[in-house]
C-alpha cells in the first residue's frame, strides 16, 4: 500500500472574504511548532514512517509547513537499506526466529550444572567431610564473579539504599541457613536421599502460606501433597544410608527456603533478578563466615586441610572447591533467567524433572544401592510434586487472568468518568462564553444608544 499527501486545492471557507490574494496556488499543510522529529528523524503519516528529506521541512520559520503544488503528489516508501532510519525493524536472526532453541539451552544448562554441581559436591564431601566451610566457598566463589561482573559493567550494579538492604537481610539469612544445611544433609547421607526429602519442600510452602500469611490454600493442592508426604515417608524407612543427622538438616532447609521465600515476597523490588542475587549471596555469605570459623575452624588448621591435600593433592584440592563453587552460583543464575523466559507452569515441570535427573544420575555415578520400596517411595513423592506444580500453577494463571480483566475494567471506567468531566468542563466553557458574548453585546447597544 502506498502512503499519500492527498491534496486538492486549499480548503476555504465561503462566508470568510479573502483578505489578500495569494501569490501563487499552494497547498499548505501547517506543523504546530511543539511538533519535533523523533530522535531517528522520521515522521509518521498514515501509519508509516517517512523520511525528513521526503518531508521538505523547513525549520527557518517558527511555523514549519509543507508546501505542495495543485498537483497530487505520491510518496511512495522507500525501499530499507543500512541508511534507514533506527525504527527501521532489523531483520530477525536464526535465534530470533526459532526462540525454543534458547529455552531448550537454558533447560539444558540447567539441568547439566544442577547435576554436575551435585555429583561434584559429593565427591568432595568423601575427601573433606566440612560442610560448613564448603559453604562459604560455594557462597565465596560466587560473591567474586559477581563483584567480577560489576567490575566490567555486565551486568552494570544496580543502587541498593538502606531501606532496601534491611528487606533483603532476612532474605539472606534464610538463605544462608538453608543452604548450610542442605550442605550438612548432602555430607551425612546419599544425594538421592536428601533430594526425596527436599521433595516435601512444597507442603511446607503451603503450610506457612496457610497458617503464616493467612493466605487461603484450595483443598485440591492439600490433597496433591498428600503423595508427597507419603513417598518420602516410604523412602525414608528403608533408605540405606539414613541418620537423623541428615534427615533433620535437610528438613530444615526446607523449612528455610520456605521462610525465605516469605521475607522474598516482602521484599518485592524493582531490581533485577541478577543483581538481586548477587546482594542476597554477599548477605548469606556474611551469615556462613562466623559458623563456619567457630564450629570447623578448630579441626581445619589441626589435620582437615592437611588430610585433603594428602589425599587428592593441593591442585585437585582447590581446582575442586573453585569448580563447585562456580557451578553452585551459575546453576542458581540460570534458574532464574529460566523463570523469566518460560510460564510458571514451564519452569514448575521442569524443577521437577530437574530433581529427577539428579537424583537418577547421583544413583548412577555413586553406585548407590536402594531398596525397591526406597525406589518406589521417591517415584510416588516426584509424581505428587509434580501434581502439586501443575495444579498451583494453572491457579496461579487464573489469578493473573482474573485481575488482568479488573484492571482493565477499572481502565474503561476511569475513561468513562474522565470523558463526563471533560464533557461538562466544556458545557461549562461554552456556557461562560455565550454570558460573556451577551455582556459584549448589551454594552455595544448601550454605547450606540448614547
Amino acid at each position: 500500500m502506498e502512503s499519500r499527501i492527498l491534496s486538492s486545492g486549499p480548503t476555504t471557507i465561503s462566508t470568510l472574504r479573502s483578505l489578500t490574494k495569494p501569490v501563487a496556488r499552494t497547498n499548505t499543510v501547517a506543523v504546530p511548532s511543539p511538533a519535533r522529529l523523533t530522535g531517528n528523524g522520521a515522521n509518521l503519516v498514515w501509519g508509516k514512517q517517512l523520511r525528513p528529506s521526503l518531508l521538505n521541512l523547513d525549520y527557518s520559520s517558527p511555523v514549519p509547513s509543507v508546501t505542495t503544488t495543485a498537483k497530487r503528489d505520491v510518496l511512495k516508501p522507500c525501499s530499507a537499506n543500512a541508511s534507514d532510519s533506527a525504527g527501521d525493524a532489523a531483520p530477525a536472526g536464526f535465534l530470533a526466529k526459532y526462540p525454543f532453541l534458547v529455552t531448550g539451552f537454558f533447560f539444558f544448562m540447567w539441568y547439566f550444572l544442577n547435576v554436575i554441581f551435585n555429583i561434584l559436591n559429593k565427591k568432595i564431601y568423601n575427601y573433606f567431610p566440612y560442610p560448613y566451610f564448603v559453604s562459604v566457598i560455594h557462597l565465596a566463589v560466587g560473591v567474586v564473579y559477581c563483584l567480577g561482573s560489576w567490575t566490567v559493567g555486565l551486568p552494570k550494579r544496580a543502587p541498593i539504599d538502606s531501606n532496601l538492604l534491611k528487606l533483603l537481610i532476612p532474605v539472606g539469612f534464610c538463605h544462608a541457613l538453608g543452604h548450610v544445611t542442605s550442605n550438612v544433609s548432602f555430607a551425612a547421607v546419599a544425594v538421592s536421599f536428601t533430594h526425596t526429602i527436599k521433595a516435601l519442600e512444597p507442603f511446607f510452602n503451603a503450610a506457612a502460606s496457610q497458617f503464616v500469611l493467612g493466605q487461603s490454600i484450595p483443598i485440591t493442592l492439600w490433597l496433591s501433597l498428600a503423595p508427597v508426604v507419603i513417598g518420602v515417608s516410604m523412602a525414608s524407612l528403608t533408605e540405606l544410608s539414613f541418620n537423623w543427622l541428615g534427615f533433620t538438616s535437610a528438613m530444615i532447609s526446607n523449612i528455610s527456603f520456605t521462610y525465605r521465600s516469605i521475607y522474598s515476597k516482602k521484599a518485592m523490588t524493582d531490581m533485577d533478578s541478577t543483581n538481586l542475587y548477587a546482594y542476597i549471596s554477599i548477605i548469606a555469605l556474611l551469615f556462613c563466615i562466623p559458623p563456619a570459623v567457630i564450629l570447623e575452624g578448630p579441626q581445619l588448621l589441626k589435620y582437615g586441610l592437611n588430610d585433603a591435600v594428602a589425599k587428592v593433592g593441593m591442585t585437585k584440592f582447590i581446582s575442586d572447591l573453585f569448580w563447585v563453587g562456580m557451578f553452585y552460583h551459575l546453576y542458581n543464575q540460570i534458574a532464574t533467567n529460566t523463570l523469566e523466559r518460560v510460564a510458571p507452569l514451564t519452569h514448575a515441570v521442569g524443577n521437577v524433572l530437574k530433581r529427577v535427573f539428579v537424583i537418577g544420575f547421583s544413583i548412577i555415578v555413586f553406585g548407590n544401592k536402594i531398596s525397591t520400596q526406597t525406589a518406589i517411595g521417591t517415584s510416588i513423592a516426584i509424581a505428587g510434586v509434580a501434581i502439586y506444580s501443575l495444579i498451583k500453577a494453572k491457579i496461579e494463571e487464573e489469578k493473573r487472568v482474573s485481575s488482568n480483566l479488573m484492571f482493565t475494567a477499572w481502565m474503561y471506567v476511569l475513561l468513562f468518568l474522565n470523558y463526563c468531566l471533560c464533557t461538562e468542563n466544556c458545557m461549562k466553557a461554552g456556557r461562560k462564553q455565550g454570558k460573556e458574548r451577551n455582556t459584549v453585546v448589551q454594552h455595544v447597544a448601550e454605547l450606540l444608544q448614547l
